[in-house]
């Protein structure tokens, strides 16, 4: 099993089959929080909903197409994150998050989401890593930005959102600038 312990706080762990019950809970609590800006959430309504996102997760990780993790905050599960996609023709990896909303303000996912871009680049030797972020989602575009990511410009209704599009922007980091900052 993969851990990645990140600090003394959060660690990042493969998903497994048996974490269904604990992700569901923690969807559940986060419901209507995670609604705004996630747009799966009226599709699961089940624990066999989560068991089968899981299963779509660990083909994408035998498959070498993807990685999906839970956060562990003091041992707890706190949320997803993860490579949703890992495009290996172009050496890129493309990075997706959620936290429960009662996790959120201690700065987990931006150390989540750093240890994923370092593991990206160190690891795997990948060239560039996105994040895509919703224009009005400001806490999550808080990440990228204090990551030092490079705002790559606006894909317009890039995702519908329930009854809405939104549009998204594109966060990038390449590896020589990240190798290049003092992290």
């Amino acid at each position: 099993m993969f851990i990645h312990k990140i600090d003394k706080e959060v660690s990042l762990k493969i998903l497994e089959s048996k974490d269904a019950k604990a992700i569901f809970k923690l969807t559940n609590h986060s419901r209507n929080y995670l609604r705004e800006w996630l747009p799966w959430l009226d599709r699961t309504t089940k624990i066999e909903d989560t068991q089968a996102y899981i299963q779509h997760c660990l083909n994408g990780f035998s498959g070498n197409t993807s990685m999906t993790t839970v956060i562990l905050y003091k041992g707890e599960i706190a949320g997803i994150a993860g490579y949703n996609q890992l495009n290996w023709a172009n050496k890129t990896a493309y990075i997706g998050y959620w936290l429960g909303e009662e996790f959120q303000g201690r700065g987990v996912m931006t150390k989540v989401a750093k240890a994923l871009t370092e593991y990206a680049f160190n690891e795997l030797q990948l060239n560039k890593v996105e994040i895509r972020v919703a224009v009005k989602n400001k806490k999550s575009r808080g990440i990228p930005e204090r990551l030092g990511y490079v705002n790559e410009g606006c894909l317009r209704q890039a995702e519908w959102l329930y009854d809405h599009y939104v549009d998204h922007i594109v966060y990038g980091m390449l590896a020589a600038e990240w190798k290049q900052e003092e992290r």
